[in-house]
């Protein structure tokens, strides 16, 4: 959780400001404004959620939280190729310190790229924070088949340590692994360094989809550590979980900042068809005011255009350069065919499109396609910004 103290900010609504403006500069919407069904397919959701939510086995506090934004989610894509970026806040009374959550959701795309512009965006909410040192810290418990035999291998493991496991914790143990898994974790046991590891049973093909991401934060910029101890429950999540904690200047302790990782398990489950979905959220302290004031960004001027997976791995830091320089864009980083990159473009009616394929990614420029002339320069990345802001395309509030 997110202490105030130290930061810039005064209150919890600042903070929250300062974070929605950096997410809405991506993309993310509120998930309150996102298109909703008809009342018929609306109702069926509800029976099929009220069913299956019964069914939930829960190994972390944090996803219960998730439900609601997931039977919403789940609730909103009507064809294969629609993706939404959504945000929502929560509010969590109960404990000795209230918070709030802020969190972010991206679905309807396979791709590693979700994940990886969650965590690129929450990189940026805590470097506008100007938090300090921090452990980005990644798990991947592959598909419901790999994480069933990880499940298997960890009651084994518990079944040997029975002893060692406090009494009131032992009956959990047959009835929930993985949930007495995580608890031994945040005890600290010593038998945890022997336990099974999520990532030893990945298939190939879990394990080529796992370096996607992890190629996507290395060509970046930011460090990660591949930690076994950030699970969850199967019910809910599938493959990439992550951590995102802040060091204690003074007892160098980890403070987690945010938590997220792929749902498509919990997504797919109230969706009643394969649903991917991931998200990450930020929690912080409660602190005088808590509603914070939408901002008005100024009206992109500029699509973002990829093409290729090179291209597509430096996008997102482009687009991160392009924020710090206050340069309002649509991008379509969700979007796997440049035809519908470009067909978005259109309905955005944006005289200019910003064009990286897989030579520019290489030799890093980038083209400015004017659309009235069609005519393109080829860009210096570095130079980017300057020349942009000489077209008078920063942001106009």
């Amino acid at each position: 959780m997110l202490r105030l103290k130290g930061t810039t900010y005064p209150n919890t609504a600042t903070f929250l400001q300062s974070a929605i403006r950096i997410a809405e500069y991506y993309g993310f919407t509120p998930l309150e404004e996102a298109p909703r069904r008809n009342a018929a397919d609306a109702r069926q959701m509800r029976k099929k959620s009220e069913r299956n939510e019964v069914e939930i086995s829960f190994a972390r506090k944090e996803e219960r939280a998730l439900i609601i934004a997931a039977k919403r989610c789940a609730s909103l894509l009507r064809g294969m190729n629609e993706s939404f970026l959504l945000w929502r806040t929560a509010s969590e009374t109960k404990g000795s310190t209230p918070s709030i959550s802020l969190e972010l959701h991206i679905v309807g795309t396979q791709s590693a790229i979700a994940e990886a512009l969650l965590i690129v965006v929450a990189n940026s909410i805590a470097e506008e924070a100007k938090l300090g040192e921090r452990i980005l810290s990644i798990n991947n418990i592959g598909s419901n088949e790999s994480s069933g035999r990880f499940m298997r291998d960890v009651g084994g493991f518990l079944r040997k340590h029975m002893e060692s496991i406090s009494p009131s914790l032992r009956p959990r143990a047959s009835i929930d692994p993985l949930g007495t898994l995580i608890q031994l974790i945040e005890r600290g046991h010593p038998a945890i360094p022997r336990a099974p590891q999520a990532m030893e049973y990945l298939s190939e093909e879990e394990r080529r989809k796992f370096w996607d991401l992890l190629e996507y934060l290395e060509v970046f910029g930011i460090a990660y550590e591949l930690s076994p101890h950030v699970l969850g429950s199967r019910d809910c999540w599938g493959h990439s979980l992550f951590q995102i904690s802040v060091i204690d200047p003074e007892g160098g302790s980890r403070v987690p900042f945010a938590f997220g990782g792929r749902y498509d398990p919990l997504a797919s489950r109230f969706a009643a068809s394969p649903t991917p979905a991931a998200t990450i959220s930020i929690t912080c302290e409660i602190r005088g005011k808590t509603r914070p004031k939408r901002e008005i960004l100024g009206i992109p001027s500029i699509y973002f255009a990829h093409l290729g997976l090179e291209a597509r791995r430096r996008s997102l830091r482009v687009l991160e350069n392009l924020r710090a320089a206050n340069i309002p864009v649509y991008h379509g980083l969700c979007h796997e065919r440049i035809g519908d990159q470009m067909a978005t473009a259109r309905q955005h009616a944006t005289p200019y499109i910003l064009i990286m394929g897989h030579k520019e990614a290489i030799e890093g420029t980038i083209l400015v396609r004017e659309v009235a002339t069609n005519s393109q320069d080829a860009i210096p990345l570095p130079e980017l910004p300057n020349y942009l802001k000489r077209k008078r395309l920063s942001s106009i509030a």
